[in-house]
């Protein structure tokens, strides 16, 4: 069955796409040709944990990389509300469960796609793990209250040596590892400071969520005590259930949903470890009505060698920001076309770099294959991926709270 993206799938991809000014080309040509080299590897056998409207997008996407001679296949789909997982399952011809333990037991599964709501982010990955299969996640790793699940989480992946991709695809993009160089080549001094934002107009992302049956219940078709894992034990909601990023129980709005996507390219180029100090503001400043999560957000982080790091944020008004990466000699402005280098004061001549590699989800899904067949690190790995999320859960304590929070590195702790 031919399957288009929904209207808010279509619509996030291309916010993305005009965020950072780019279609994702480039490496999917060089990435087919390395698997179809390697066609006499056995193919990998994907499950997909999350029926929703990401999952069923990256489902397809792997299904059709698969039939471009990737060496993937869907072998299995998971979710806890029968409608979806049923519909996938049946628009790719393969088996449906209702519980991921199911699905990462089979032995056809060498890697799992996780897209579920934030709350079930870690256990569906500490599931996939204990059986022995690597785990492509969507961002963010865990809720913002779940900071014990993201420690071990980190900790099983490591010890047992799982190969660990974070769903965020900007990360494909070959402009970071080019910055990251030139910033180690010493071209704008020592880094001090830096600035990027995420803005958009429209609640779409969370209100806009789809509600597949206005009548929709627990029972046998829809499992709410999964949903809820360890969320706070609440009566059933429709809008709960399916629009779920509005409420705080399961979500935190622009610094969790969002600034993954920019907090970590800018921790790859810099090769940012944990923080010291985070503060943090925001409110609900447009939309108001039942929705929980906040519209606006706005976080400074201080690291321990005196760089800081600015990320702002609304949903309220489109009108964006530069990314900026600030150092002693110089900085770096990074563009639609790749990235622009400024001496410190006029003293020499700008020099633009051209990106060699431009993201997309098939980039980024295509390194995770890859990186699963030669036991590689892929692009947007957890250990990387553990620091931006402890970063944003620091914000959401300190935005709660209303102080700053430290970070602990030899306990390993969050500190009020």
């Amino acid at each position: 069955m031919d399957w288009e993206p929904t209207k808010g799938e279509k619509g996030r991809r291309r916010f993305l796409q005009n965020l950072a000014g780019l279609t994702g080309v480039g490496v999917l040509t060089a990435t087919l040709s390395r698997a179809q080299e390697g066609s006499t590897t056995k193919e990998l056998g994907i499950g997909v944990i999350g029926c929703g409207g990401r999952g069923t997008h990256l489902a397809h996407l792997t299904h059709q990389l698969g039939q471009k001679g990737a060496g993937v296949r869907v072998v299995g789909v998971c979710d806890i509300y029968r409608p979806r997982r049923e519909r996938l399952a049946q628009q790719l011809g393969v088996k449906a469960y209702d519980d991921c333990k199911e699905l990462v037991s089979d032995p056809q599964v060498d890697a799992v796609i996780i897209a579920t709501p934030d709350r079930l982010h870690p256990f569906n990955a500490l599931e996939a793990i204990s059986a022995g299969k690597d785990v492509y996640c969507e961002k963010p790793l865990t809720h913002w209250a779940q900071f014990s699940l993201l420690k071990k989480l980190r900790r099983e992946a490591k010890k047992r040596g799982t190969v660990f991709q974070v769903g965020t695809q900007f990360l494909s993009d070959s402009i970071w590892e080019q910055a990251d160089e030139l910033i180690s080549a010493g071209v704008i001094g020592k880094p001090i400071h830096a600035q990027t934002g995420y803005f958009r107009l429209g609640d779409w992302g969370e209100r806009g969520m789809p509600i597949d049956d206005p009548k929709a219940k627990p029972g046998p078709d829809l499992n709410w005590s999964a949903f809820l894992a360890d969320a706070p034990k609440r009566p059933f909601s429709v809008s709960r259930f399916f629009q779920w990023r509005m409420y705080m129980d399961y979500a935190g709005g622009p610094c969790t949903d969002l600034y993954p996507h920019i907090l970590t390219p800018l921790a790859r180029a810099l090769r940012l470890g944990p923080p010291k100090k985070v503060v943090a503001l925001g409110g609900k400043h447009r939309y108001n009505n039942e929705r929980e999560v906040p519209d606006t957000f706005d976080l400074l982080v201080e690291y321990p060698d005196g760089f800081q790091l600015a990320i702002l944020g609304t949903i309220a008004n489109e009108y964006g920001m530069e990314t900026v990466i600030r150092g002693w000699d110089g900085s770096i402005i990074f563009t639609a076309n790749g990235l622009t280098i400024i001496p410190q004061g006029g003293k020499g001549e700008r020099k633009e770099v051209a990106r060699i590699r431009h993201f997309s989800d098939e980039a980024h899904l295509m390194n995770f294959f890859q990186c699963v067949r030669d036991r590689q690190k892929p692009y947007s790995d957890l250990e990387m991926g553990y620091f931006v999320q402890v970063t944003l859960n620091m914000a959401m304590m300190s935005y709660l709270k209303g102080k700053a929070v430290t970070y602990d590195s030899v306990r390993d702790e969050m500190v009020l």
